[in-house]
């Protein structure tokens, strides 16, 4: 089976929450009974890839969430001059790809299709000065830790940072 090439965003009359299984119990949760309830709210965007199989309801193969967020200017990495006020950034929230499609490279693909996502975004009038994202566990900040480009955060080594200037070339 195949999946569907395009991202979209989540909708639960067509799309199959609570199938999905990427091995990490809370991420499972959060699609199946949190994303829309928190898209509903104004309070984060999830985008999934779609199985492309007929079905009432289409699987999930991978999703992400998107979600605004503010850290202080002394735990960014980097400190240009910044205000002393919270700074905004882009918080890429959750990353998850289905059991049955992991090892196959869509875990870099999804996160390069989030982090272009967020700069647009950010082109389309959202400020942020960043994109952070929370590690849930070793195994997911070693992943992270491959793409070059993001920067622990002093205060939590398992939160990471990326500039916005920074990804505009990806």
């Amino acid at each position: 089976m195949g999946f569907i090439q395009a991202i979209t965003r989540l909708d639960k009359t067509c799309h199959d929450l609570k199938g999905f299984d990427c091995g990490k119990p809370a991420m499972n949760q959060f699609l199946a009974r949190f994303a829309i309830k928190h898209a509903d709210l104004g309070l984060s965007s999830t985008w999934v890839l779609l199985e492309d199989i007929q079905s009432e309801k289409l699987p999930i193969v991978a999703y992400y969430t998107l979600a605004s967020a503010t850290v202080s200017r002394t735990s960014i990495p980097t400190k240009p001059s910044l205000p002393t006020y919270p700074i905004p950034v882009v918080m890429l929230a959750r990353l998850a790809i289905a059991k049955t499609h992991q090892g196959k490279g869509l875990g870099a693909k999804l996160l390069i299709t989030a982090l272009r996502h967020a700069v647009q975004l950010t082109q389309q009038g959202l400020p942020a000065y960043g994109l952070i994202l929370d590690a849930i566990d070793e195994s997911a900040l070693q992943f992270y830790q491959h793409f070059e480009f993001f920067e622990s955060m002093p205060d939590n080594p398992m939160r990471l940072f990326v500039g916005v200037k920074n990804l505009q070339h990806i």
